[in-house]
Order: structure tokens, then sequence, then C-alpha cells
């Protein structure tokens, strides 16, 4: 059976979603008002391309699956899902959810790829199906990475969420459905702390861009790879695991080592970051950067899944 994805808003995350949607062999009809918005996502795919063809890709995959529709209501006829990415604007946000609510088939699924906004806030113009409105909030380069924050909101049924799951799977995504709706989800908030903590040490001079990024490359990055937060801390206990962690480092918590405030971004610290970025690019264009990121990501995915198979159903039990 095909499926069709209508993609509104084809930015690095809507061209993400039709790189992946294709490679599993789905239909694609994408909207985006900007007259070079078809070539920008074609040339997008052929960058991505090589990277799928290296995962599980679909025996129907084909780049030719897609085509750009002239309005957003021809673009949701036929969808099976419908993924919105415009711009992080609540009020356009509303205004485009609620036109795709009033154009859509009924019970067709409407995911937001928002990173912070909370689907109640996002409900509230949709006048026919305001349940189906979702977060569907998915991590960059959304065409690898598996992870699909799912979120409903006060109108959102507990059968919503479980065709979302259905068909997010069926993209060979890992649904997570957040319990409760929070600003910002629940790995952007993660993220969020960790890029404040990272702006305070090249504001304060304490490490440079390439100096932070080493810490996170070199050191818990790979081991957040495989086993995340927790569970990486808990090995930190030795036998006893997160209990003798927890009482051996559980009083550093209450000393002075995070500041969580974001530093206010001056022109200095914005130059110096800039420039951090700029050197460790070293003239690199972002396409050869992605390029790179995709195979890296390719194989760190290949070893994950070897020494935590998806069957066991950790980490996280998603």
């Amino acid at each position: 059976m095909t499926h069709q994805l209508s993609v509104i808003g084809t930015g690095v995350i809507g061209n993400g979603w039709i790189a992946r949607a294709l490679a599993r062999g789905w239909d694609v009809v994408a909207f985006d008002p900007a007259p070079d918005a078809a070539s920008r996502t074609r040339a997008f795919v052929d960058n991505a391309w090589p990277a799928l063809e290296r995962l599980d890709m679909a025996e129907s995959a084909s780049r030719g699956r897609l085509r750009f529709a002239d309005s957003l209501e021809a673009a949701v006829q036929g969808a099976d899902l419908i993924q919105e990415n415009v711009p992080e604007r609540l009020e356009l946000k509303r205004e485009i959810l609620s036109a795709l609510d009033a154009a859509a088939a009924p019970g067709v699924i409407i995911g937001s790829s928002t990173s912070g906004f909370k689907p109640s806030d996002l409900q509230q113009n949709c006048l026919r199906e305001p349940g189906r409105v979702i977060v569907a909030h998915p991590f960059n380069p959304v065409y690898l990475l598996p992870l699909v924050e799912l979120v409903g909101g006060a109108a959102t049924r507990p059968s919503d969420l479980d065709a979302a799951q259905v068909l997010y799977r069926e993209l060979a995504m890992r649904p997570l459905v957040v319990r409760r709706e929070i600003e910002g989800h629940i790995a952007d908030r993660l993220m969020e702390a960790l890029w404040r903590e990272a702006l305070h040490l090249v504001n304060d001079g304490v490490a440079t861009t390439e100096e932070v990024d080493a810490a996170v490359v070199y050191g818990c990055g790979l081991r957040w790879s495989l086993m995340g937060t927790f569970l990486t801390f808990h090995l930190a206990g030795g036998e006893q695991g997160m209990r003798h962690m927890l009482e051996q480092f559980g009083p550093a918590l209450k000393l002075p080592w995070t500041k969580l405030e974001a530093p206010e971004l001056t022109d200095e610290l914005i130059d110096r970051v800039v420039e951090g970025c700029e050197f460790q690019a070293a003239g690199r264009p972002v396409a050869e950067l992605d390029r790179r990121r995709d195979d890296f990501l390719v194989e760190l995915l290949d070893l994950v899944q070897k020494y935590w198979p998806e069957s066991e159903g950790l980490p996280g039990r998603i």
C-alpha cells in the first residue's frame, strides 16, 4: 500500500521529512511559496540520497515520487499524513494549521515539527478536528535520526496518538510519546541546557567553540549515543548503580558548576561564536559537512543497533 506524505514548508526540516519519506517508498507532495523551493528541495534530496542508500531503503524508493503543489489546499489532497514545518512563529503556525485542518480529509493526522510550542496552543484556531493537530518534533537530519517526539494537546484523543505512532513507524521513525505537554518537549530542553552552558564557557573565556565540541565528541557524546544520560550515570555508580552514584556525586548538584540562564548575546559573544565555528568548518561548505555528518551517523546507527538491538527495547524502551 502506497502512502502519501504532504509537507508544508521546505526548509531544512521539511526537506528532511521529504528525503526520509521518499526513501521509505512514499509519495510526497510539497508546498512552499518560495520561488526556488522545488530546486532547493531536489538539491537537498540529492545530497542526502547517498547516505539513505546505505540504510534500509525501501525497494520502491524513488526521488521521482516527489511533486510540488501550487497551493496548500492542493498539497493535502490524498494525504495519509501531513507535516507542517513553517517558521517558529506561533501566530503563523496557528494560521497554517487552521488552514490545514480545514482542507485535510477527515481523520488525517497533522503533525507540527515545532521545537517548542505546546500542541494546545497550536490547536486553538482549528475548528474541524483540533485533536488531530499534534506535535511531531524530529531531529536534524530528519532523514537519518529516527526519534520523533509526539505530543497531544487538550483536544487530542489517545486514538489520535495511536494512529500517529503507526504512521511514523512506517517512516522508520521511533516515536516517543511525551506524557504531558511542556514547552520544548523533552530532547530540546536537554539540548538547550547544554547549549546555554556552552555559551557561558565561550563567553567567560574558559573554552573555544572547538574545545567545547571536542569535550562532547570525545567524552560524554560517545557514551550518550548508546546509553543516554541516566543509564550512563547508572554505570558510574559501579556495582551498586545509580543509588551509589547519587550518594557519591549527588552533593555536587548544589555546587555552582552550571549557570543555566543564558548569557547576554552581545556582539562580542556572537562574533566569538561565529568566528569559532567558521574556523572549525575550515572553509568547507555546509553541503560537504552534511555529507561527512551523514556518513558518520550511518555507521554510528549501525553500531547502536549492533550493541543495543531494537528488539531489546532499550534505551528508553521506545
